[in-house]
């Protein structure tokens, strides 16, 4: 329950217990990850919790460029969360592993494969904005991979806080069942402090970190306050949890420790979202929300039991999250460290396993053997002799592994489901300044695109160029950095290209023939396929529609794997085809010229004629855009917004501030900051993400091709 004390929670100065040798207890282990939207302060949240848990001494700022977890050169520099970064800390005998992530959508996949491995979450969202456009996108990630958490009201002293206005835009933004358990002390730059609402204690925190915070007493002008607002929160526990129901509608006293017991049962179970609020920057609530955190937030032995894919049946069997249980662990980052080499960052489920351990990658098929076994301090290291489940650890020696890989003992051969990560909405070409630099593209470029799944390359077969993609201008501009600075390769970039797509709009059948004679064995391949479009950002589905064995069924994947090489190749405007579904359901083998290169020609032939009738469309990256500007300069950004193609959903004005919701093509938003900026003297703020794939207009299209031919 919510601890009586806060002043006792906090090591004094040499008291912090991080020998990574102790051993603890599952049910007192909690991951969690730190997300939110750029700039809601996750950084400044995580540099107090290892400052008040004595992980460190001294505290970091973001805007000094001093901080623990946002260690990387680039980071300080632009005073933001680049990739995410793991240590661990202690609060009373509790371990606590933690990820602090990035905020900007063009490093989504670093949030995305922290919460993946993540138990719970601590939300941080800004008390003046309330929820951001990437405050709803980290939201539904963690939904997707059923992460509690809790929220952060964060920068309650700042001019136009609003704690009611924030709760009331998780509940209507993000769908949230929310529940304050602690209600602000002050307002605005007179904030100082929180009112514990399970409790019934006030808590004043000076603004220097090192003073201890005190317990007073509730000012009488908010008694009656307090007392409506620890009803309501009473009121929303009992309509969720059956136990606090039967005592609420007996009259029975309704304790501290049943509202803490009820709300953990509810976090857990992930029906409510408990709401703490105050201020990382000046020392202020950091003590609650870790006791919030070791309070309401699961252990591993509370999350559902693993479900995984035992390799040698198919079956789905259970992983129960105990030290007994087989070892089963997922890699989640790879990192290319300066200093020690190829690290592996992985989550164990279950078992333990020390170093030195031959151990199974089911993902790839092959034995690895573990080096040295490290716990993570962002980019400092700590050498362990084993790790037990629930740990979040890495390691050296992996040499075949990547991320998403599953990880288990040899004999015991099970997968659990892949991290799925979006793909790259951005390109630009690069080439090296020299030859000597030529060698060592390839290898930084081998190196970063291991360390991150949305950075791909290719080589553009007619021009000979090499082609990045990424997820933004953000996130090309970091990783070329990178490589001038950690690899010393010097390039030449090209202007970023829009990723666009390509699919059909009508139902067409095809036939493909490859018929080959030169004397003695031919080659014969024949095949009728149905190609139909698909629902938008649906991707690909391949069927077998073949009835009566007019082909053998070995010719099928054959067939599948010209379709999908066609795919990539390019319809009529040479952009990768998507979003369609195609059915081979008719067609003829020869005795002895078949073959399985015959029918992938086959194939191949046949979705190329049939989408050049299907109506080919073109597709672009539509871009989801939040613009904050000040009311005045409204009408210029707005019509700014709209000479860019942009679709206006929604204006919100809060005082003097507007927010701008709209949609907006990803080719017309290149330069928008340095537009945005000089409409309203640097006053105005933005954020955006990927939205969805949408039909280019006809219009726009024929001006597309027309540059590509005058190329």
């Amino acid at each position: 329950m919510v601890t009586a004390g806060v002043k006792e929670s906090r090591p004094k100065s040499g008291q912090g217990n991080n020998k990574v040798t102790r051993s603890f207890p599952l049910d007192k282990v909690r991951n969690i990850g730190i997300i939110a939207h750029i700039d809601a302060g996750k950084t400044t949240t995580t540099e107090r919790i290892l400052f008040y848990t004595g992980r460190t001494y001294k505290v970091g700022e973001v805007h000094d460029g001093t901080t623990v977890m946002d260690w990387m050169v680039q980071e300080r520099e632009r005073g933001i969360t680049i990739t995410s970064a793991a240590t661990t800390c202690h609060w009373k005998d509790y371990r606590i592993n933690i990820i602090d992530t990035p905020g900007h959508v063009d490093f989504t996949a670093e949030v995305e494969r922290s919460l993946r491995v993540l138990d719970g979450g601590v939300v941080v969202l800004d008390a003046v904005a309330g929820v951001e456009a990437q405050s709803e996108t980290v939201w539904r990630q963690a939904d997707r991979y059923g992460v509690p958490r809790i929220c952060f009201i964060n920068k309650m002293d700042r001019v136009g806080a609003d704690f009611l206005r924030t709760i009331e835009m998780i509940e209507e933004r993000l769908k949230a069942k929310t529940v304050a358990i602690q209600i602000p002390l002050g307002k605005e730059n007179l904030f100082r402090g929180v009112i514990d609402l399970v409790a019934k204690k006030a808590w004043v925190f000076p603004d220097e970190v090192s003073e201890e915070p005190s317990e007073t007493e509730i000012p009488e002008d908010m008694k009656e306050e307090v007392a409506r607002a620890r009803h309501d929160m009473i009121e929303k526990l009992a309509e969720n949890d059956d136990q606090l129901m039967l005592k609420y509608v007996d009259n029975q006293e309704i304790g501290e420790e049943d509202i803490g017991a009820a709300i953990r049962r509810l976090t857990v179970g992930n029906r409510i979202v408990p709401i703490v609020c105050g201020t990382a920057l000046r020392n202020k609530g950091i003590q609650l929300v870790l006791d919030a955190v070791v309070d309401y937030l699961p252990s591993p032995l509370e999350k559902p039991a693993l479900k995984v894919v035992d390799t040698s049946t198919g079956q789905e069997v259970s992983r129960p999250a105990s030290d007994e249980a087989p070892f089963t662990a997922l890699a989640f980052k790879v990192v290319s460290d300066p200093f020690v080499g190829r690290l592996v960052y992985f989550r164990v489920y279950s078992g333990s396993i020390k170093v030195g351990a031959q151990i199974y990658n089911a993902s790839r098929q092959g034995r690895e053997r573990l080096g040295r076994l490290l716990l993570m301090h962002a980019n400092k290291r700590e050498e362990i002799d084993e790790v037990d489940t629930g740990c979040i650890a890495a390691t050296l020696g992996l040499k075949n592994t990547f991320t998403g890989d599953t990880l288990c003992e040899a004999g015991q051969s099970v997968l659990l489901e892949d991290i799925k990560f979006p793909e790259p909405v951005i390109a630009m070409a690069v080439e090296p300044k020299s030859k000597a630099d030529q060698d060592k593209l390839g290898e930084a470029m081998g190196r970063l695109s291991e360390e991150d799944p949305t950075f791909k390359v290719k080589t553009n077969e007619e021009t000979g160029q090499t082609i990045i993609s990424g997820m933004g201008e953000l996130h090309l501009e970091v990783l070329i950095d990178r490589m001038m600075r950690e690899f010393g390769v010097q390039v030449r970039v090209g202007k970023p290209q829009v990723a666009y797509k390509e699919t059909v709009t009508i139902s067409v059948e095809a036939e493909g023939r490859f018929i080959r004679q030169t004397g003695g064995h031919g080659q014969y391949g024949h095949c009728w396929l149905r190609i139909e479009p698909g629902e938008r950002n649906s991707g690909f589905k391949f069927v077998n529609g073949v009835r009566g064995g007019d082909i053998s069924r070995q010719y099928i994947p054959a067939i599948e794997a010209g379709v999908k090489e066609a795919l990539d190749t390019g319809g009529v405007s040479g952009y990768p085809l998507v979003d369609m579904k195609v059915t081979v359901f008719d067609g003829s083998e020869h005795d002895v010229d078949s073959s399985e290169m015959a029918f992938k020609m086959a194939g191949s032939i046949a979705l190329k004629e049939g989408v050049a009738r299907a109506k080919p469309a073109v597709l672009e990256p539509i871009m989801r855009l939040e613009a904050v500007a000040p009311s005045a300069f409204m009408g210029d950004v707005i019509g700014d917004i709209n000479s860019r193609r942009g679709q206006i959903q929604g204006i919100e004005t809060h005082g003097e501030t507007c927010v701008i919701h709209c949609f907006i093509p990803l080719a017309e938003s290149f330069g928008y900051a340095t537009s945005l900026r000089s409409l309203t003297q640097g006053r105005a703020t933005y954020s955006m993400e990927f939205q969805q794939y949408s039909e280019v207009p006809a219009s726009i299209l024929e001006e597309m091709l027309a540059k590509s031919k005058g190329r």
